[in-house]
């Protein structure tokens, strides 16, 4: 496309046509912009050759999960509540992308407000696994992989406030990561959880996660959580030497419940980073069993408070049936929220509330700490660590929808990165069967580049890996 052999409106037309056709079976997307994708490419095969040859994705079409503000266009964060909202401004991951020669061809679909593991509860329905279509794929980034992994397109962004690019990404066989906090700007991202809420790639090998990640990542004064240090060329660095590389191997969760295909695709991967020179140690967290407790407390209690701002007042879905402010606001907020999100925000106010304050939140922020030494002492070993992604393959839609705990016990290995705020990668390995499995490397905070490296690593040793 930089030479002009292949137009950025051919390569647009061609993704659109595919998320198109692809769209009444998988239900990835929430809006598919054929205009204005049509529009963005045409401007750009305008541009001279040296203009094209500085963006690194010149003509790319991609993604945008529907929860990350693109100006114009939809932010419904997959709830009745925003239904009719029209983002008056962009991300900077949005603005950033457009920068890099990007074609944003649609928003995809997601757990309502990106609460949940199995994209079942967005008000547009459910999201279903293009490798076998009675599975989930995952969530809440469950539109993004799924586009990604059928072809409607190339590459897509998520959103990870306790696994939700790693999780979909493992059930879908694709690679998305979650960069360090602070190391991509949250502004224009619909809040679900502040202190844990990071944007990241997904795509289809870890050469493109790693371009788009360069893409997006870096500095923005718009975001009081965002950090100001370099970002390296993760591109350029996916082919370095890993021998001699530290790699602590999580006993908790490696000696876990994991299903067969599970630990085999574990035992595999760390066999294939043996063979390349690096050393595998045996490392453990004493107090990642209460990872989940601790998220679903503290997510909950920022939760409660974020959701405050959607009540019928000044933007979104406004319930025609009240008599008075008070009844305006139960009304829109009962007809406008599904029942995962009012589930979430009761407990939030629960654990916030006079007399549990104390008992719960308080007391989950100090096991947060805990869990933050723990991997801190791990890294004081080892330079990465790894573990499985999920403890199982995609289940069944439908198959823990009355469960909430099950449902989110599928983010057990996950939830700790967002924790301690560290970044981590999803990618697939060594799975035979139609069902993919995930590997998960996390790294020490901005260390990226190494974690890609790893993960570069692994995906050359995947010999079920053809293309990748």
């Amino acid at each position: 496309m930089v030479a002009g052999d292949i137009s950025a409106i051919e390569a647009t037309e061609s993704y659109l046509a595919k998320a198109r056709e692809g769209q009444p079976a998988l239900n990835a997307f929430i809006s598919i912009d054929n205009e204005g994708a049509l529009a963005r490419a045409g401007a750009l095969d305008s541009l001279r050759v040296e203009a094209r040859s500085r963006m690194r994705l010149f003509g790319i079409p991609i993604a945008v999960k529907d929860n990350i503000c693109v100006k114009g266009g939809k932010a419904t964060c997959g709830s009745r509540i925003l239904n009719s909202f029209i983002s008056p401004y962009s991300a900077t991951v949005t603005e950033k992308l457009l920068s890099e020669g990007a074609v944003i061809i649609g928003k995809t679909n997601l757990d309502e407000f990106a609460m949940g593991s199995s994209t079942e509860t967005s008000y547009w329905g459910v999201t279903r696994n293009p490798l076998n279509l009675s599975r989930s794929p995952g969530g809440s980034s469950g539109g993004s992989t799924a586009a990604v992994a059928a072809g409607l397109a190339p590459c897509a962004l998520g959103t990870d406030t306790g696994g939700s690019i790693r999780q979909p990404s493992s059930f879908c066989g694709v690679v998305g990561a979650k960069p360090t906090y602070g190391r991509v700007s949250r502004y224009g991202l619909v809040a679900f959880a502040p202190s844990f809420d990071q944007i990241g790639p997904i795509a289809r090998n870890v050469e493109d996660a790693a371009i788009v990640l360069e893409a997006i990542a870096g500095y923005d004064p718009r975001d009081s959580t965002s950090v100001n240090c370099p970002v390296p060329n993760y591109s350029n660095s996916l082919e370095r030497d890993i021998s001699g590389a530290r790699i602590g191997a999580i006993r908790e969760h490696i000696e876990g419940e994991l299903t067969r295909p599970v630990r085999d695709a574990m035992d595999a991967a760390l066999k294939a980073l043996q063979s390349q020179g690096a050393e595998i140690v045996p490392v453990s967290l004493p107090h990642l069993d209460y990872s989940v407790a601790i998220y679903y407390i503290l997510s909950t209690a920022e939760t409660s408070s974020n959701l405050l701002r959607f009540d019928g007042v000044r933007y979104g879905h406004r319930s025609s049936n009240y008599s008075d402010l008070s009844s305006m606001y139960r009304a829109t907020r009962e007809e406008g929220f599904g029942a995962e999100v009012k589930r979430r925000i009761a407990l939030g106010t629960f654990v916030l509330s006079t007399g549990y304050y104390d008992a719960y939140y308080l007391k989950a922020q100090k096991a947060r700490t805990l869990i933050i030494d723990d991997i801190r002492r791990a890294f004081g070993e080892v330079d990465y660590l790894i573990g499985p992604t999920s403890p199982q393959q995609a289940f069944e839609i439908g198959e823990r929808a009355d469960d909430p705990l099950m449902m989110y016990l599928s983010d057990i290995f996950t939830i700790p990165a967002n924790l301690a705020g560290i970044p981590a990668i999803s990618l697939p390995f060594g799975s035979t069967d139609e069902l993919p499995v995930g590997v998960q490397i996390m790294a020490k905070p901005y260390e990226e580049a190494g974690m890609l490296n790893i993960a570069r690593a692994l995906e050359r040793a995947d010999n079920h890996a053809p293309g990748r």
